[in-house]
């Protein structure tokens, strides 16, 4: 065991910044027969949602598109972040230009380029839960049905 654990109101900052700063994401879907699929993308947080993009016929973006639910973990596994979600699928030019330019300089990557047809995946949080070790395993979940706890 290593330090102590963090407040829940520690835990939540720690969070916010790690959206804010991080690039990347572990994506989380499963198909309609149970088969899961695990893929780390980039991700732009506007400090509500989480915008994502993957190709459309990509096992991630139908996965997405039929379930309209995945699970995120950022971090590292001794400082992770799960998040919860609910997906609302867009085409790529259903998103404002603003929000797809701030996800291209934060990513480096551009899906609105042309070849390879690309959806936007725009993820709403319904529950966030943080923990570094097993001592912050109580009061590891920070929001809930989508409002912050702390």
């Amino acid at each position: 065991m290593g330090s102590e654990p963090r407040s829940r109101a520690q835990r939540r900052r720690d969070t916010e910044y790690r959206l804010a700063h991080d690039i990347d994401v572990w994506v989380a879907t499963a198909a309609a027969d149970g088969t899961p699929y695990l893929v780390p993308l980039s991700f732009e947080w506007d400090g509500k949602t989480l915008l994502i993009s993957t190709p459309s016929d990509s096992p991630t973006g139908r996965n997405l598109a039929a379930s309209g639910t995945v699970r995120l973990g950022v971090g590292h596994t001794r400082d992770v972040t799960m998040i919860d979600g609910e997906v609302e699928v867009l085409e790529i030019g259903e998103l404002p230009q603003e929000r797809g330019d701030r996800f291209a300089a934060r990513t480096g990557f551009d899906p609105r380029v042309p070849g390879t047809p690309y959806r936007w995946f725009l993820i709403f949080p319904c529950r966030i839960q943080a923990w570094r070790e097993e001592n912050e395993l109580p009061g590891r979940t920070l929001m809930r049905d989508g409002r912050w706890l702390v």
